[in-house]
């Protein structure tokens, strides 16, 4: 491994940036500030950028994947990757996917994309549905539910009112039955005083 590439060199590179920004950001403040030291500390941290800018020109770029190690051959221009029915791809288990295998496995997939199609079509359906009514439609439920409840608490009311009047009527009786015999009684007495 170069040099280049190496851990070292990148942490030396982002010190060098970040100390080089630092002395940029100091010296453009003293500049504003009118500091005597404003011009030479800009100056420093100017070249420093130009410098580092420079060398970042200069050296490769870094790759960030390496593919190469998770699929062999990418990195070669000329090589020859063999389709999965070829008998060259193997499964997780090390073995070689014959084309019935891999049929199998692309006959589920279709099944699935088939089920996700019907899926996708229902949702459609629903969208397509009208609910610009459904506003009055709400409201007049809400009038009907309103009245109901209404009818209910009057109903409730009355119910109410007539176990009241069964009550008195109940009372009522008993106290007409008492009079009659009340009644009876005296009607026997004065009848007998006749005798």
């Amino acid at each position: 491994m170069s040099f280049i590439k190496s851990k070292g060199f990148k942490y030396i590179k982002n010190f060098i940036i970040g100390v080089g920004a630092a002395v940029v950001m100091v010296g453009a403040l003293m500049k504003i500030t009118s500091h005597p030291l404003g011009n030479l500390f800009i100056t420093i941290g100017l070249l420093t950028e130009a410098g580092l800018f420079l060398m970042l020109g200069l050296l490769p770029p870094e790759k960030d994947y390496y593919w190469e190690k998770l699929y062999p051959g990418l990195d070669s221009y000329n090589t020859n990757i063999a389709p999965l029915t070829a008998g060259g791809a193997t499964s997780g288990a090390g073995r070689a996917l014959n084309a019935e295998q891999v049929e199998g496995k692309l006959g589920g997939m279709l099944d699935e994309l088939q089920n996700m199609s019907k899926s996708l079509g229902s949702l459609k359906a629903l969208q397509e549905v009208d609910f610009t009514e459904t506003g009055e439609q709400m409201k007049s439920m809400h009038n009907f539910y309103t009245k109901l409840n209404d009818a209910m608490v009057a109903l409730n009311d009355t119910v109410d009112g007539t176990k009241v009047y069964k009550e008195q009527m109940d009372s009522l009786n008993r106290n007409l039955a008492s009079l009659n015999g009340v009644y009876g009684n005296v009607l026997s007495a004065f009848q007998g005083g006749l005798k």
